[in-house]
């Protein structure tokens, strides 16, 4: 895995917020809103109509599904019911699962379990008329990796949804940083289903993030869909509300070379991808410190 460079993390975090989306060196196509309400809508609203579309063409519909980002799980619901958008011809692949320290599933109610979180969220708000059928819903659990291999590999998967991580990491594909095996991109590009050990940062990330820097009570493993599970489909929609502790990765996604480091830059071979972030998440602390320029000494 070859180090970015950081003259060149920089300069693309040097970019004004305004100039992203058009800027003739952004290599994936992006989306800003306002906030995270206009983003859960958004993603709402074209989710369940992908769905509507599979309905009025009779064709089964099949999704990989993150557990967040929360701000959608309200307004999809609510469409869906008002709508009358049926959910029967779903499959839904969820896309990875915290484990303990010993690989096994974590406590119901957990908050890092996703598998309650979404029974909950997800899939409790839907009327049951509509709803998702059990058998239809494949949640990553260790036991269960060959039989969802099975199943994803049976047909094409319509949607790929999902947000990122402080290192680009999609579902729980992060950066490989164990010193004695590194992975080329396209290792990462053919990775499946698989359990891990969660990297620090990541632990890190998610400690400030929910526990208020408490890192003892984080996950230390996990359980994920690969990078060639999520790029299988047909469309890829990742979506970020989360702010500061996105904002490099997505400016790296956005303009560097496929790199294993990142793995969010693997989006930019997809024939069929869209990120979409809000405004804070966009922003960059060193595009608006008009006071401070880099020079490269001690770099």
């Amino acid at each position: 895995m070859c180090p970015i460079a950081n003259q060149e993390l920089y300069a693309w975090c040097k970019v004004p917020v305004e100039q992203l989306t058009a800027h003739p060196d952004r290599k994936i196509p992006l989306r800003i809103v306002t906030d995270s309400a206009e983003m859960g809508t958004a993603m709402a609203r074209e989710f369940a109509d992908d769905i509507r579309r599979a309905n009025e063409e009779g064709r089964p519909y099949r999704a990989i599904v993150p557990c967040g980002p929360k701000a959608w799980y309200e307004p999809f619901a609510a469409i869906v019911n008002e709508e009358e958008i049926s959910l029967r011809n779903m499959t839904v692949f969820h896309m990875d699962e915290c484990l303990d320290w010993e690989g096994k599933p974590l406590a119901e109610g957990d908050p890092y379990n996703f598998r309650t979180f979404m029974e909950r969220h997800f899939y409790g708000g839907i009327r049951p008329e509509l709803a998702v059928p059990l058998e239809q819903r494949f949640f990553p659990l260790p036991a269960a990796m060959e039989t969802i291999k099975a199943r994803i590999a049976e047909a094409p998967i319509d949607l790929t949804l999902g947000g990122w991580g402080q290192d680009g990491h999609l579902a729980y594909n992060q950066a490989r940083r164990h010193p004695y095996s590194a992975i080329t991109v396209e290792q990462l590009r053919n990775s499946e289903l698989r359990v891990q050990e969660n990297n620090l940062d990541t632990i890190i990330a998610l400690a400030h993030r929910t526990y208020g820097g408490a890192y003892q009570f984080v996950p230390p493993m996990s359980i994920t869909l690969g990078m060639k599970e999520c790029l299988s489909a047909k469309k890829v929609r990742i979506y970020s509300d989360t702010g500061a502790w996105k904002q490099t990765a997505l400016r790296v996604a956005l303009f560097s070379e496929e790199s294993s480091e990142y793995p969010l830059t693997l989006l930019q071979t997809h024939p069929d991808a869209l990120i979409t972030a809000t405004l804070e998440t966009a922003r960059h602390p060193i595009a608006e410190n008009q006071d401070w320029a880099w020079t490269g000494v001690n770099a």
